[in-house]
């Protein structure tokens, strides 16, 4: 088990990357990456997700110190990433349920990678369909 601060010089190590490098794929300063490094801080949610893009790593990986698979989940970080900019993190919590719970249906290996990216594109339409029509009927706090 590594916490965040390890996990993140672990990862830019093994790209061989300064950090520096890491802080310009960012668009953060060194001394944020040298904070996040050294366990001072901890980024922003979106910054967090542009952080795993630059790694190459699963938004779940940084922020779940249990989790010691750099890849796990990494499929969900795109519809993850677009959902934490416009909602709370109850929203988030959500599409990550979903999104785990339609994996189920592809046990079985049946569906070719285009195809479960079509799937959870749609799924992922639907939920900020309903999410945005549930804002604009209730105001803000459903959305």
């Amino acid at each position: 088990m590594n916490t965040f601060s390890e996990k993140v010089k672990k990862m830019r190590l093994e790209r061989n990357m300064t950090q520096g490098e890491v802080a310009k794929k960012v668009g953060i300063t060194l001394q944020s990456v040298s904070f996040y490094e050294n366990g001072t801080k901890r980024p922003r949610n979106k910054t967090m997700f542009k952080l795993a893009e630059a790694l190459g790593v699963s938004y779940k990986y940084l922020t779940d110190d249990n989790c010691d698979d750099p890849y796990e989940d990494i499929d969900k970080d795109p519809y993850m990433g677009e959902i934490q900019g416009k909602y709370d993190n109850k929203a988030m919590r959500d599409v990550g349920e979903l999104l785990d719970e339609s994996k189920a249906l592809f046990a079985g290996g049946r569906l070719s990678q285009d195809e479960k990216d079509a799937f959870f594109e749609a799924v992922m339409k639907a939920y900020i369909t309903c999410k945005e029509a549930a804002r604009e009927k209730y105001g803000k706090k459903w959305g």
